[in-house]
């Protein structure tokens, strides 16, 4: 087959799994949405396109319980986990990624299998940390707790992306005089940025979406994150659900997400494929 026909025939292949893998991805969000302006028995009715836009799922779900409140909550936990893992696994970074000791390669490997663990694997013994601590039912036990997920992971990625900077970068600081904070404040902070935004907006994701800890480990409601919320809702009876403020929570829940991704996705692209490449 002459190439001017080829050529064609696979853009067109190409584009069109693009398409199936959009729909695939978008769909579900979509019909959500749809689903969100919905109310009663149309609920069950299969529409493509939305028939208006009441909002009334939307004030519903602020009116009848303290959802601005789980919000804050999810954003105060998601913010500090963030600052917290960045923290330390920057540091962490720098001393896994450039210093030389013995026991350095059975760390990594040690802080890597702490990752490996499902979650209700280490659910009863958090449960009593948490309790011994003192930190239950509240905010600063969510964060203590879901830096088991996102400080491994922040560590491995920053350790990793740390070791393919140029070494004559930081022996040109170190002849000038810079000491070990100079170099990770001035010299690693600024080359680090598009590793440190990716590992933190995944971590953001982690802590905004976590749902079993935030269960277990909180008791009212004004202590509660948004999935738990959002699990909580409950309709007008006991075998009612409010499939409508239910999809209307998750669209608000939903859009903070799509909103970071797309504003830090330069970002993000060029902190998944920084190191790919040596040289």
């Amino acid at each position: 087959m002459p190439n001017s026909v080829w050529k064609p025939l696979k853009q067109s292949a190409f584009w069109l799994l693009v398409a199936v893998l959009l729909l695939i991805l978008l769909f579900p969000f979509y019909y959500a949405l749809v689903t969100s302006f919905k109310s009663g028995p149309s609920i069950f009715e299969v529409d493509v396109l939305p028939r208006g836009f009441p909002l009334d799922n939307y004030t519903s779900i602020f009116e009848e319980q303290s959802f601005a409140r789980n919000i804050l909550n999810s954003l105060f936990v998601s913010v500090s986990v963030v600052a917290v893992s960045l923290t330390l696994g920057l540091t962490a970074a720098m001393s896994l990624g450039r210093f030389r000791f013995r026991g350095r390669r059975m760390m990594l490997l040690a802080v890597l299998s702490v990752s490996m663990f499902p979650q209700v694997a280490v659910l009863s013994g958090m449960f009593e940390l948490i309790r011994v601590l003192g930190l239950f039912n509240s905010g600063f036990g969510l964060i203590f707790s879901y830096l088991i997920f996102t400080l491994p992971f922040t560590v491995w990625v920053l350790t990793s992306f740390i070791r393919e900077l140029p070494i004559e970068v930081e022996e040109a600081a170190i002849m000038d005089g810079a000491g070990p904070w100079t170099l990770l404040t001035r010299i690693f902070l600024p080359l680090m940025l598009p590793a440190m935004v990716t590992t933190g907006l995944l971590a953001f994701i982690v802590a905004w979406n976590e749902f079993l800890f935030a269960l277990t480990f909180t008791l009212t409601n004004d202590q509660r994150t948004v999935p738990v919320a959002i699990a909580l809702i409950t309709g007008g009876s006991e075998f009612e659900v409010p499939w409508g403020r239910i999809m209307a929570a998750s669209v608000i829940v939903t859009v903070p997400l799509i909103a970071l991704v797309l504003v830090f996705q330069r970002r993000i692209v060029s902190g998944l494929t920084a190191g790919a490449v040596k040289g």
